[in-house]
C-alpha cells in the first residue's frame, strides 16, 4: 500500500500546470470592446475544451480542466486593466507555474485586424495590463499572444477606441481572429511555443 501511494505521487507531481491568461476589463460596459480581446480569446478557448470560467481566486475568474496530461488553469483578471499582474502573480504563485508554462493573450494598436503575433518574451509596447505583469513578475520573458485590432481611424483617440465594440464591417474578422486565438493557445499547451509560433504568426 506504502508503495502504491508513492508511485500515485510521484506521477501527481510530475503533471505540468499551464496558466492561460486574457486580459480586459470587468463590467458588462466592456465586454465587447477592442480592449478585451484577450478575454475573447481565452473564452473561446474555455469554451472549445468545455472549461467552466466560474471561480472567484486571487481577483480573477477562473476555470481549470485536464488537458491531455496537464493541467491547464485559464483566468481573466477581475482587478481592471492597469492592475493585472496582481492577479497574475498570485495564481503564479498559488500554482507554482513555471514562467515558460504562462501565456497572456492580450490586444495590441501595432498590428492590424486578423494579425496574431506570438513571443516568447519583449517589452510592453506600452500596453498597461502587460506592464503590470512584467513589473509583477520582475520579468518579461513568458509566452503572449498579440491579437492585432488596427489603429484608430482619423484623429480618434487611442483610449476612446480601444473601449469601443468592434465596427460592424469586422465582425467576420473578429470572429475568425478568435477561432485562431484560441487554437494557438491550444497549440501552445500541446505543442509548446516554438511550433505555436510558426503554425500561427501572422494573418488570416
Amino acid at each position: 500500500m506504502n508503495w502504491l501511494r508513492r508511485k500515485v505521487s510521484i506521477k501527481e507531481n510530475t503533471v505540468e500546470t499551464f496558466l492561460i491568461v486574457g486580459l480586459g476589463n470587468p463590467g458588462r460596459e466592456y465586454a465587447d470592446t477592442r480592449h478585451n480581446a484577450g478575454f475573447m480569446v481565452v473564452n473561446r478557448f474555455a469554451k472549445s475544451k468545455g472549461i467552466r470560467m466560474s471561480r472567484m481566486q486571487f481577483n480573477a475568474i477562473l476555470g481549470s480542466e485536464k488537458i491531455n496530461d496537464s493541467k491547464v488553469i485559464v483566468a481573466k483578471p477581475q482587478t481592471y486593466m492597469n492592475l493585472s499582474g496582481r492577479a497574475v502573480g498570485s495564481l503564479m504563485k498559488f500554482y507554482k507555474i513555471p514562467m515558460k508554462n504562462l501565456l497572456v493573450v492580450f490586444d495590441d494598436l501595432d498590428l492590424p485586424l486578423g494579425v496574431l503575433r506570438i513571443r516568447p518574451t519583449g517589452g510592453s509596447g506600452g500596453h498597461k495590463g502587460l506592464r503590470s505583469i512584467i513589473e509583477r513578475l520582475c520579468t518579461q520573458d513568458f509566452a503572449r499572444i498579440r491579437f492585432g485590432i488596427g489603429r484608430p481611424p482619423g484623429r480618434m483617440d487611442s483610449a476612446a477606441y480601444v473601449l469601443q465594440s468592434f465596427f460592424k464591417d469586422d465582425q467576420e474578422l473578429v470572429e475568425m481572429t478568435l477561432n485562431k486565438g484560441a487554437e494557438a493557445v491550444s497549440s501552445f499547451i500541446e505543442v509548446g511555443l516554438e511550433n505555436t509560433m510558426n503554425r500561427y504568426n501572422g494573418s488570416i
